[in-house]
């Protein structure tokens, strides 16, 4: 495979996130009380579809609410839950849930808002988990494999997921990672450039790019590409894909694409073959999730 270059082997324990029998308020009758004292109007916990972590209404912090927002919103989905339902479910201002509404898009969950009188905000659950527990040494193990993806066309996935990671603990275990974390120093050369993100969601878009890329020599061609993969060789990443130019498949570093665009075109189903990659079978290892 060639140009690009010929790619050759020269070059806790805890059952629940948010620890519910701390928090959860206990039933005294007609009336409950909150933390403080303060009493709070019941709920009845048998209330179909009701999510338990509903419960936990004021004196919180903005991360718990957040995660109880979701958990209330995956108990009841598809249903919808209107902002003055939701704000009056935990105590707040209708605008402060939609300020959290708007937080948890940003951060990638999967929710939208329902039109309609019956509408309101509606969550995915399909595409979401439960609370997931990570101890401080877990989110310390990812945050530095995570570190070395900078400049990879992984690394802004890379960043984001290590954000979801430290959002989703406990506030106290949380707070352990970062102290941990800032003893800890990596050594090397600052970090390169993010990778576009029109290249590292190549794959997923399965779109012909059209690419402006620089030769050795700073030369720029234009091409027509169908990618097909990556692949990493120590701190350089390529993008495999089918030229169109040279009709074969062929190697390009992310870091010489001067220019991309993505076209309508959808290229015809192609399998990337290790013999495609001009690599020793030794030193080619496929990536796996498990």
């Amino acid at each position: 495979m060639r140009d690009g270059p010929a790619l050759t082997h020269r070059t806790g324990s805890r059952q629940d996130g948010f620890q519910l029998s701390q928090r959860l308020v206990q039933p005294r009758g007609p009336m409950e009380r909150r933390a403080g004292g303060v009493p709070t109007a019941a709920v009845n916990p048998a209330e179909p579809g009701m999510s338990w972590l509903a419960f936990i209404v004021v004196g919180v912090n903005r991360t718990d609410r957040l995660y109880a927002l979701v958990e209330e919103l995956r108990a009841v989905a598809p249903r919808p839950r209107s902002a003055r339902w939701l704000a009056g479910r935990f105590e707040v201002s209708a605008r402060t849930i939609e300020r959290d509404i708007s937080a948890l898009e940003q951060s990638g969950v999967p929710v939208w808002a329902q039109p309609g009188r019956s509408g309101g905000y509606c969550l995915d659950k399909e595409r979401t988990l439960p609370p997931v527990n990570f101890t401080p040494g877990e989110a310390m193990a990812l945050a530095v494999a995570l570190r070395r993806m900078a400049g990879t066309p992984f690394g802004l996935d890379g960043a984001a997921a290590l954000r979801k990671v430290v959002a989703a603990m406990r506030k106290d275990e949380a707070e352990a990672a970062r102290e941990l974390a800032a003893r800890v120093y990596l050594v090397g050369d600052a970090s390169p450039p993010p990778v576009p993100a029109v290249i590292t969601d190549a794959l997923a878009a399965r779109r012909v790019l059209r690419i402006g890329y620089a030769d050795r020599h700073g030369v720029v061609t234009r091409r027509d590409i169908e990618p097909l993969g990556y692949v990493g060789i120590t701190e350089r990443w390529y993008l495999v894909a089918w030229c169109r130019l040279r009709d074969a498949v062929r190697a390009f570093r992310t870091d010489r694409i001067a220019t991309v665009a993505v076209t309508a075109q959808v290229p015809a189903p192609r399998a990337l073959r290790g013999e495609d990659l001009d690599i020793p079978p030794g030193r080619l290892q496929r990536l796996a999730l498990d």
